[in-house]
C-alpha cells in the first residue's frame, strides 16, 4: 500500500476524498438499480415484439404460399417487382435513464392497393394479400430492430456502471479508508510520544526546580 504523509491536511484530504466516494458509490448504485428496472422492461418489450415478428413471418409466408398457389409464381414475381419501393428510415438519438438510444423515424410501411404500383384489375386479390402480410413483417422487423438496440444499449451502460461501482468498492474506498486508518495511526503514536515527551519534560522541571529551591538541595 502507498504510504501517504502522515499530517492532518493529508488526513483530512482522504477524510473528503473517502465521503465523496462513498457518495459516487451510492449514486451509482441508485443507477445501476433505474438502468436494471428500464432493462427489464425493456426486454419484456423484446420478447413481445419478437413473438409479434415470428406471428407476422408466419402469417407471410402462409399468404406468399397461397398467392403463389392461386395466382402462380410468375405472377407473384411480376406483381413484387412492380411494387417495390424505397423505405426512407432515419434514425435519432434520445435519452433513456441518460443513456443515449436510437430511436428509428420511418414512413409507415403498409400501404394501399392503388399505392403499390401493379395492376389492380389484373392482379390476385391473393397477391395483395401476401403485399399487406409482408409490408406488417417489415414493419415488425424495424419496430424490434429499435427495441433491440436500446437493450444493447442499457446493457452496455450497466455493465460499464458496475465495472466503475466494483472499482470504487474494492480498489478506491478500500485504498482510502487503509490510507486513512494508516495516517490517524502515526497521527495517534506521535501525538502519544509528544505527551510522553511532555510529561517527561515537565518532570525534569519539577525536579531541577526543587533541587534549586533553598531547602531542596545538600
Amino acid at each position: 500500500m502507498h504510504r501517504a504523509a502522515a499530517t492532518r491536511m493529508a488526513l483530512l484530504a482522504h477524510r473528503a476524498q473517502l465521503e465523496l466516494a462513498k457518495q459516487g458509490h451510492e449514486l451509482l448504485q441508485q443507477k445501476r438499480a433505474a438502468l436494471m428496472k428500464e432493462l427489464l422492461k425493456m426486454a419484456d418489450i423484446v420478447a413481445q415484439s419478437s413473438d409479434v415478428l415470428e406471428q407476422a413471418s408466419a402469417e407471410a409466408r402462409y399468404a406468399l404460399a397461397r398467392a403463389e398457389a392461386i395466382a402462380g409464381p410468375e405472377a407473384v414475381r411480376a406483381a413484387a417487382l412492380a411494387a417495390r419501393a424505397d423505405l426512407p428510415l432515419r434514425i435519432e438519438s434520445v435519452a433513456i435513464m441518460g443513456v443515449r438510444v436510437p430511436r428509428i423515424e420511418r414512413k409507415r410501411v403498409s400501404r394501399s392497393m392503388l399505392a403499390r404500383g401493379y395492376s389492380i384489375a389484373n392482379t390476385s386479390i391473393t397477391i395483395d394479400e401476401a403485399a399487406s402480410a409482408f409490408e406488417a413483417e417489415v414493419e415488425a422487423i424495424i419496430d424490434l430492430a429499435e427495441i433491440e438496440l436500446r437493450l444493447e444499449r442499457l446493457a452496455a451502460e450497466v455493465q460499464r456502471t458496475s465495472r466503475r461501482l466494483n472499482a470504487l468498492e474494492h480498489s478506491l474506498i478500500p485504498r482510502l479508508e487503509a490510507e486513512r486508518q494508516y495516517i490517524e495511526t502515526v497521527l495517534d503514536e506521535r501525538e502519544r510520544a509528544d505527551h510522553a515527551r511532555l510529561k517527561l519534560v515537565k518532570r525534569l522541571i519539577a525536579r531541577k526546580r526543587a533541587a534549586t529551591s533553598p531547602g531542596g538541595g545538600p
